[in-house]
């Protein structure tokens, strides 16, 4: 009699955008029990593992090619309002859920969750996180996402932050589990390549003027006819046209149409993975990037040009060894990163990151073993916050129970020809309005 197959692990992943899809659902491939963390986020060894993607309808839903491009498969992928997720949610059968979502998206899904799965014997553990550095709005981040099993600190410095936070508000801070980064990996720097190359990293809303960003631009290209030898690569987030986290107004490749970039200067897109490949200098603002080039022991740069300021969030990279200007990278400069500010963050240089997410996958694995799991409860209430929980609740069509208000979105069927072709045409007049619209009224104010 031939050995019976074990049951996969069935993951559902909640994304909101690119960004959030792809620490979704690279984080639901590194904490699915099972398989080592080494071949879990291999696409072509998710054994074990059945992956459930949920898009979250909005302005910021991404592209075919922006899923793509994370490498992760899909064995389901549909977009949904909120109020459809929550009856799907109620019908499937899921042993994991990730939340990868803004705060108020998780804040309202947990409320929803514990109405739709009240009186049920099994319910999915409830995973939620940050998708990377986490700079601001800490306490109001971190409540709206508080109820879910597991809270997911990407490195032993917000471990630490995350429990003060909880265990300053009463809270149960036993949800929060120190991982890291879902998407660092890659071959370790090895030397200079031919060319020499320089990568810009570039951010969707940092910074967000049309000045700063023609000054970044404008250094970028002086630095590539500074260096002729060199390689000189602007890593953007998007295409044209596609939506991103965060909506661009003044996008880079519009920008650097006015200007006149010497041969060795270049747009590339794709991932940051395969850009890293060829990278010998990464530079950026406080992009991501940046911890996955220092992952990778590749020379990386947090540039000073425009301040040390938390709404940049440069800030996040003092004592990191890697702050610079503009003017000391055109004279040659090479940072050298602080080892132990790396380690802190969860970028883990020394082959410790193969077992970053083994107590993750061991708290789960408890999880999905335990008779049955108590119900939701976020620390947000209406009780606790009649304020503020409402309005949190309302945005995605939720009354104060949980419960779809009156009027919500339809949910019972799939949005026909006609819906789909106004939502996309409703999203592009989005986009045109911050991008073009926008920033025209601003300068007219400024007369």
């Amino acid at each position: 009699m031939p050995p019976s197959t074990p049951k996969p692990t069935r993951i559902a992943v909640l994304a909101d955008s690119d960004t959030r899809w792809k620490w979704g659902a690279l984080t639901a491939a590194r904490i699915a029990p099972g398989p080592s963390m080494e071949t879990a986020a291999r696409e072509d060894a998710q054994v074990g593992l059945e992956l459930s993607g949920f898009l979250l309808r909005g302005r910021a839903t991404p592209t075919a090619r922006q899923l793509a491009e994370v490498g992760v498969r899909a064995d389901s992928l549909r977009e949904v309002t909120a109020v459809e997720f929550l009856r799907a949610m109620a019908e499937e059968e899921y042993d994991v859920l990730v939340l990868a979502l803004v705060g108020g998206g998780v804040q309202a899904m947990l409320h929803g969750l514990r109405r739709v799965w009240e009186g049920r014997e099994r319910r999915p553990a409830v995973v939620t996180g940050y998708v990377g550095v986490v700079y601001e709005k800490l306490a109001d981040g971190l409540l709206l996402r508080h109820g879910a099993d597991l809270v997911l600190a990407n490195s032993r410095q917000d471990a630490e932050r995350f429990r003060a936070v909880y265990e300053g508000v009463g809270a149960d801070a036993s949800s929060v589990t120190e991982v890291a980064l879902p998407f660092l990996g890659g071959a370790a720097y090895e030397g200079e390549h031919d060319p020499y190359t320089v990568v810009f990293a570039v951010q969707p809303s940092v910074p967000d003027s049309r000045r700063d960003r023609i000054y970044l631009l404008d250094r970028l290209i002086r630095h590539a006819r500074l260096h002729p030898e060199r390689e000189v690569l602007l890593k953007l987030r998007s295409k044209p046209g596609e939506h991103t986290t965060h909506i661009e107004e003044q996008p880079y490749q519009k920008l650097v149409q006015r200007l006149d970039p010497p041969a060795n200067f270049r747009l590339v897109y794709g991932n940051m993975g395969e850009v890293l490949d060829r990278t010998d200098l990464l530079v950026t603002i406080s992009s991501t990037a940046a911890l996955e080039s220092l992952h990778r022991r590749i020379p990386t740069v947090v540039l000073t040009d425009l301040g040390i300021r938390e709404v940049l969030g440069n800030h996040h990279f003092v004592g990191s060894g890697c702050l610079a200007s503009w003017d000391q990278l055109d004279a040659g400069h090479r940072p050298a990163a602080d080892e132990e500010w790396v380690a802190r963050q969860g970028v883990a240089t020394d082959g410790s990151y193969e077992t970053a997410f083994d107590m993750a996958r061991e708290r789960i694995a408890k999880l999905l073993a335990a008779p049955e799991l108590p119900p939701l409860a976020p620390y947000y209430t209406p009780a606790t916050a009649p304020g503020y929980l409402p309005g949190i609740l309302a945005r995605h069509h939720l009354g104060p129970d949980g419960s779809p208000l009156p009027g919500a979105p339809a949910h019972d069927r799939e949005p026909g020809p006609v819906r789909q072709i106004v939502r996309r045409a409703a999203r592009g007049a989005y986009r045109h309005g911050v991008q073009r619209v926008a920033p025209v009224i601003r300068r007219m104010g400024e007369l």
